[in-house]
């Protein structure tokens, strides 16, 4: 490797990140079943579980089906009433360690919504991570254990399943049909399950708002709809009673307010559909370890290139181990897009399906050569 290219840092600086997932509390319009196109859910999704009773009245439950004027009767009303009963709560115990190296069993609580009535819901990624057990709070009172039957880190999505029937569901809009102003209504569990069925209302601030989370390129909505640690996983809806996105994360810095973010809804779709019928997102990958200036700097050392990313490692049993990929060539565009960050190049591969044929223009010693590599599958890790 070229000491001119890619050498050691000694002392590295400190990094603080401003954005976060709206999290776990305690952790640091789907339609109607006929018109639902999540279908073909295999035997072995299904779990056995246990059902208990709370006899404590549900937040969410409406104290009276008396009619109220049609001044109070607003848009956010209707929606509690009706996407509120959809709308749970999700306890992830996990298991950690203490200073002593000793097992503890640790807490946390989100939110997810139920987009079947046999009992499967939608929630964060996040919120379920690293699960030993996951209980399922009904905004009737009662909880049910459930059972993960897939996740993808990459949109932060997963499904959960509990064994119930008839249960209320959400519906499902068309996110693609939003509009910047309109009304967005959050529900969820914002610090837990105290405040479990919470309503906060606001607009739509932006639409494909890009954002970069852990060296992921995300495009979320963004609302001044207030959205708390515990409202991961929950319904954003809009005023038509449709859920338009999935609650996911929040800016939190000093002199920032009213900034979420949530997954549209029709992204969740295809994510869902993938992990009903795999547990799993197929996704096409190129099989390198790659470094830009910021992440390399976040590993210790410093990278002296002007454009491009640098090649840190190169998997051989993979699509560019067998296209002939080497150990310090630099990637400087791929299909004759420059890419310029670790982002630039995962959302490159990512626009493809496997099985497609990209260019890669790579520079190896300061000469330029184009590389034709067929996209493979992702593998999945040992335990899915």
């Amino acid at each position: 490797m070229s000491t001119r290219k890619f050498t050691k840092i000694i002392c590295a600086a400190a990094v603080v990140a401003a954005l976060t997932f709206s999290g776990c509390s305690g952790l640091t319009g789907l339609t109607s079943d006929d018109n639902n196109p999540v279908e073909n859910v295999s035997a072995e999704n299904k779990s056995s579980v246990t059902k208990t009773s709370h006899t404590e009245a549900s937040p969410n439950k409406p104290e009276s089906n008396s009619r109220i004027s049609d001044a109070r009767n607003t848009p956010a009303v209707r929606v509690a009433r009706t996407v509120g009963p959809a709308v749970v709560g999700i306890t992830n115990k996990a298991m950690a360690w203490d200073y002593f190296n000793r097992p503890v069993e640790t807490e946390g609580v989100g939110s997810g919504v139920i987009f079947k009535s046999d009992g499967y819901i939608i929630t964060n990624n996040h919120v379920i991570a690293g699960a030993k057990e996951i209980i399922v709070s009904l905004a009737d009172g009662n909880t049910i254990s459930g059972k993960l039957i897939g996740a993808d880190e990459m949109t932060d999505i997963a499904v959960v399943k509990v064994e119930a029937k008839d249960l209320p569901v959400a519906t499902l809009g068309d996110s693609d049909d939003v509009v910047v102003g309109e009304p967005a209504i959050a529900i969820g569990n914002p610090m837990g399950l105290e405040f479990q069925g919470s309503v906060t209302v606001g607009v739509i601030s932006a639409l494909n708002r890009t954002l970069d989370l852990n060296d992921k390129r995300v495009k979320l909505f963004q609302t001044d709809a207030a959205i708390s640690p515990g409202n991961s996983g929950g319904a954003l809806v809009n005023a038509d009673g449709e859920v338009i996105g999935i609650n996911s994360a929040k800016l939190a810095t000093n002199g920032v307010e009213g900034m979420g973010f949530a997954i549209p809804i029709n992204t969740v779709k295809t994510i869902v559909e993938e992990l009903m019928n795999k547990g799993y997102v197929a996704r096409p990958y190129l099989g390198v370890t790659i470094f830009d200036k910021p992440t390399a700097a976040r590993y210790g050392y410093q990278l002296s290139i002007e454009k491009g990313v640098y090649v840190f490692q190169v998997a051989i049993d993979s699509p560019a181990g067998r296209a002939g990929f080497q150990r310090g060539d630099i990637i400087l565009n791929i299909d004759n897009a420059e890419v310029n960050s670790v982002a630039d190049v995962r959302n490159a591969v990512a626009s493809h399906k496997v099985g497609d044929k990209v260019k890669v223009l790579l520079d190896r010693n300061g000469n330029q050569e184009t590389v034709e590599v067929t996209l493979e599958e992702m593998p999945q890790p040992s335990n899915q």
